[in-house]
């Protein structure tokens, strides 16, 4: 990250944003959100724009009033930031984004299908790899986590 808060994008990770923005075009900017949320939650976690509308829809088809809905609603729309990837694949960060996860320097991506997380890396490593040791500590001896992807549907 540079002192301006730009992070550089992963290239693959650029191709899906841009195929997931109904409104891009060649030559311009790709749009995308990123969710920041309360305190609780230690990374940022950017939805291209077709992930990010079905998060609305699924907001939008809760009942009108209801906690879920306006929780929900709080968490998507009033904790986050839309955004574009600039034409050399970098993302600005503000201030109050970064100063949220303690980012400085280095920042970690983790891809998960059409969002990503930003993560400042030692948190990272603090949190998530302990949660999957953790995870990985329950599972019955030799048991491989790929078996899981057997029941997983589909094909």
């Amino acid at each position: 990250m540079d002192t301006k808060g730009r992070v550089s994008i992963p290239a693959s990770f650029r191709r899906v944003i841009e195929a997931s923005d109904p409104n891009w075009k060649s030559g311009e900017s790709p749009e995308l959100v990123i969710v920041y949320g309360d305190q609780r939650r230690n990374y940022l976690e950017c939805y291209t724009m077709e992930a990010i509308e079905e998060v609305d829809a699924k907001i939008d088809a809760l009942p009108r009033g209801s906690m879920q809905r306006k929780m929900l609603q709080r968490m998507f729309h009033g904790q986050s930031f839309p955004t574009t990837v600039d034409e050399t694949g970098r993302l600005v960060l503000p201030a109050k984004l970064r100063n949220k996860i303690d980012l400085e320097k280095e920042a970690f991506f983790m891809a998960a299908g059409d969002t990503f997380q930003i993560w400042k890396p030692e948190t990272y490593e603090e949190e998530e790899l302990a949660q999957t040791e953790k995870w990985m500590d329950e599972l019955p001896e030799g048991f491989d986590p790929l078996e899981f992807l057997d029941n997983a549907g589909g094909a």
